[in-house]
């Protein structure tokens, strides 16, 4: 029996141009909850960035792996916070100040809302992330606060960004980066994931990874996709992403994921012959 489910957001069950989950995907979370199903995201966003796609309907983000699950929520508890090193975010600026077309963000303040750009130009930040680059702070250096959400960022195509990710794992290898797009490379204490964030929920709740489904697409799901049997990829995921998981469905366009989560909320198996 499925007594977690967790989803990733863009990509996923947020097709790529929109701003906002369906109404249809919000009642499928909502009927898979009403059956007893814990339903929350998995996402690279800070919580502050999540509610705004689901129209401020809070009861879809109770229970949320947020920043790549660097914040724990559980029915609207934070129950786990990781931070990034600082001292490896210093020498993450400096590598990607001689990268052209890089830079790298941090995120601060109460809801981990605000922007700051500490190494690279708003010009290179905006084709890869306009939503970031219309509200970056320039910052002369990684700020000396607790941060537990940063990105770098390469304005070029995903042969650059494959480039990026090598230089950063020979010059700071001590942290770890993941890729969920082209352009966009998420900073993570050094084996730390999504996957590490589903161990404090199942921990929390009582519950084993068997008792969980996630549903993934990018390269920041890769773990949790690996961590977890019950693992599905929409149609459109990552070919690494496809070949790691357990299932496949339809695609993210297609709100593919509500209709295995009201199969699940209606007590039937999605996946049956």
């Amino acid at each position: 029996m499925i007594k977690l489910i967790l989803t990733d957001i863009d990509g996923t069950i947020l097709p790529k141009g929109q701003k906002v989950v369906s109404e249809h995907t919000r009642a499928a979370i909502r009927a898979a909850q009403d059956a007893g199903i814990t339903v929350g995201v998995a996402t690279g966003r800070a919580v502050s960035g999540v509610l705004p796609t689901f129209e401020g309907d809070t009861a879809c983000v109770q229970t949320a792996l947020a920043t790549n699950g660097m914040q724990v929520y559980l029915d609207g508890e934070l129950i786990h916070e990781e931070y990034l090193d600082h001292d490896e975010l210093v020498n993450i600026a400096d590598v990607v100040r001689e990268v052209p077309g890089a830079g790298a963000i941090c995120f601060g303040g109460p809801q981990v809302n605000e922007v700051y750009l500490v190494a690279g130009t708003v010009e290179d930040l905006a084709p890869v992330f306009p939503a970031y680059a219309s509200k970056a702070k320039p910052a002369d250096a990684v700020p000396d606060f607790p941060i537990v959400k940063s990105n770098v960022f390469i304005n070029g195509d995903m042969a650059a960004t494959q480039d990026l990710i090598a230089l950063l794992r020979e010059k700071v290898p001590g942290i770890g980066f993941n890729v969920p797009m082209a352009g966009f490379l998420n900073v993570v204490p050094l084996g730390y994931s999504k996957a590490t964030g589903i161990d404090y929920l199942c921990e929390a709740m009582g519950i084993t990874t068997d008792e969980v489904m996630v549903f993934g697409d990018g390269g920041n799901d890769l773990e949790m996709i690996e961590h977890v049997p019950n693992s599905v990829a929409v149609s459109n995921a990552a070919p690494e992403v496809l070949a790691a998981a357990r299932y496949h469905i339809g695609a993210c366009a297609d709100e593919a994921v509500a209709d295995v989560m009201l199969a699940l909320a209606a007590g039937t198996d999605p996946f049956a012959e």
